[in-house]
């Protein structure tokens, strides 16, 4: 078991570091940031659609699983509601309280992506090795478009870069409760997985689209682009599962 552990957390290691990587090579070339910036969210908004329809979702089957879908929702409402309420001023910026709301969801997603890791390795070794390479595909663009929405939210690009890590770190947990607690994760994940499902769903239709919206109003253009990239984020993860099946 010990080098079960050891192969989880090599591969933990290796998916946070492939996620960190992406948004270091974003976060040192300002300008070409600011000038995908509108691409990236509408990129990220996909990729929160695709994540919680095509992946998740389906991995917490039907049934009872879509009450806690709406049970993400709803709490994700509550705690942006409450955010808004007690927002953070830094001089003339405000961080948008949906960023936050990214950070949180972006945790559970990554705590649920160490305790499949995890799992798998207990099965076998490579099943492990297989999930790992899945869930890098997976978290390669869903973390660069992370990142672009924490920047688009007015975080700085070191906070942005700081905190998008943190949240990659939550895959640490998620290990751990899977490997140490394996005969109770079963349960655990049944609830995590469309919580956070329904949590993707919310930032994604209430918050970066209609924010977007607001940016191609009055651009046929830009609004055309926005639609092709929110596209391509969907099928970056449709993707990504079809090589793994």
């Amino acid at each position: 078991m010990a080098a079960t552990l050891a192969y989880t957390l090599t591969s933990v290691l290796i998916v946070s570091l492939v996620s960190l990587i992406g948004v270091i090579y974003l976060s040192v070339n300002e300008k070409t940031v600011k000038r995908i910036l509108f691409y990236m969210v509408s990129f990220a908004a996909g990729a929160l659609l695709g994540a919680a329809f095509l992946d998740l979702m389906p991995e917490a089957g039907g049934g009872a699983a879509y009450a806690y879908v709406l049970a993400g929702l709803v709490v994700f409402f509550l705690i942006e509601n409450f955010l808004h309420w007690h927002h953070i001023h830094h001089e003339k910026k405000e961080a948008h309280s949906f960023a936050y709301m990214n950070l949180l969801g972006d945790g559970v997603h990554n705590l649920i992506d160490g305790a499949i890791i995890a799992g798998a390795y207990i099965a076998s070794v490579p099943l492990g090795i297989v999930t790992t390479i899945a869930v890098v595909l997976h978290e390669i663009p869903q973390e660069i478009g992370d990142f672009g929405v924490l920047l688009y939210g007015g975080f700085s690009k070191t906070r942005a870069l700081t905190f998008n890590f943190l949240t990659a770190l939550t895959a640490f947990i998620g290990a751990g409760l899977a490997y140490y607690f394996s005969t109770a994760v079963q349960n655990f994940n049944s609830y995590l997985i469309p919580f956070a499902a329904g949590g993707f769903i919310y930032i994604a239709t209430v918050d970066l689209l209609p924010a977007l919206r607001r940016e191609t109003e009055k651009d046929f253009r830009k609004s055309v682009a926005q639609t092709v990239f929110v596209i391509l984020g969907i099928a970056m993860i449709w993707g990504a599962g079809k090589l793994i099946v």
